[in-house]
């Protein structure tokens, strides 16, 4: 999904964020595409947490029977993790991909230095009719470490994914169990085939009614808990449906008081510490990066936007353009433990 707020996440080099204690950041919502485009409730980037792990752009969006429609668009410096819950979204890209994803199945795209695609929902000639179906999902960003450019562009469909059962009690004190679905990384010893370039995980945790289950985690991992359709409480805080309640690294293990049938999304991984500007639909480590990917998506003249990006078939030429950048020059952020 584009990033169609032109915000970014910046600040003095090496400016403290608040990564060593845990806190609960309310989601903002932001219009994406106009009149006709959908709203999202936005948690990550957020000025008190720029990531958790290389977690860095949480969105989610519906239900809603507005349907998606993102032009192409560029990316850098980032994968793109694609969830539903319900509906169906097809992805069109750059590297020649072009499939449909559906709830429990997993779009990862790697951008690498540069690529481009496009989602929309709505019906196309000859596919079946994708949009009569209420849309409701995530849409999730990773910021690649170390040397960008050293990665190479890459598109995966995951329609199978592992589970893990986790026992869990109800409200009676009965034994249940509670399902979990490992989108990427690692959760209690089941691996997704995902491939991502830093210690992560990412997971859905299905309750059917009020449970109370504990998650195993890593302790070098800080981890983020984003309720959706439920309320719970982590650790025994409380947390409202839609609110990420972030938690520092040192924990081995989660408690969750799942308040009624929902999903609970678990993110987590290593503190991310290297620099990071993040504008538009781009991540770099300076200014420089992203003046330098914006030029290139913005030079059709010149061939220069295909060269970097490649061209989304299907859509005439048709594309969002990038918008100005701002009148500041863009530092690096990052968060820093306490």
């Amino acid at each position: 999904m584009s990033n169609l707020e032109a915000t970014a996440v910046t600040g003095p080099a090496g400016v403290r964020t608040e990564a060593g204690t845990a806190l609960t950041l309310e989601p903002r919502l932001v219009p994406l595409g106009g009149i006709r485009g959908i709203t999202v409730a936005r948690t990550l980037p957020h000025r008190r947490r720029p990531t958790v792990g290389a977690w860095c752009f949480v969105d989610h969006f519906g239900p809603d029977p507005a349907p998606m429609v993102v032009l192409p668009h560029p990316h850098t410096g980032l994968q793109t993790v694609t969830w539903l819950f319900a509906g169906a979204v097809r992805h069109r890209d750059s590297l020649g991909s072009d499939v449909w994803v559906r709830p429990g199945q997993l779009n990862l795209m790697t951008a690498g230095p540069g690529v481009a695609h496009s989602e929309i929902s709505q019906q196309v000639a000859g596919e079946p009719d994708e949009a009569a179906t209420t849309l409701h999902g995530l849409q999730l960003w990773l910021a690649l470490p170390g040397d960008m450019s050293a990665v190479t562009a890459a598109f995966e469909h995951h329609g199978d994914l592992p589970t893990v059962e986790l026992p869990a009690i109800d409200q009676s004190g009965t034994p249940e169990m509670v399902t979990a679905t490992v989108l990427v990384g690692t959760l209690a010893g089941v691996a997704s085939p995902a491939t991502v370039h830093s210690p992560l995980v990412g997971a859905q945790i299905v309750a059917d009614g009020p449970v109370t289950t504990t998650l195993p985690v890593d302790t070098a991992f800080e981890h983020a808990v984003l309720p959706i359709g439920t309320s719970v409480r982590v650790d025994g805080e409380p947390v409202s449906e839609g609110h990420l309640h972030v938690l520092p690294t040192g924990a081995d293990r989660i408690e969750l008081a799942v308040a009624g049938a929902g999903t609970v999304m678990l993110l987590g991984g290593t503190p991310f510490t290297d620099d990071l500007v993040m504008w538009w639909n781009f991540i770099g480590r300076s200014h420089e990066d992203i003046a330098a990917a914006r030029t290139d998506w913005e030079s059709v003249a010149s061939g220069t936007a295909a060269a970097r990006y490649g061209t989304v078939t299907g859509h005439d030429g048709a594309r969002i353009p990038a918008p100005d950048l701002p009148g500041v020059r863009l530092t690096p952020r990052r968060a820093r433990p306490s």
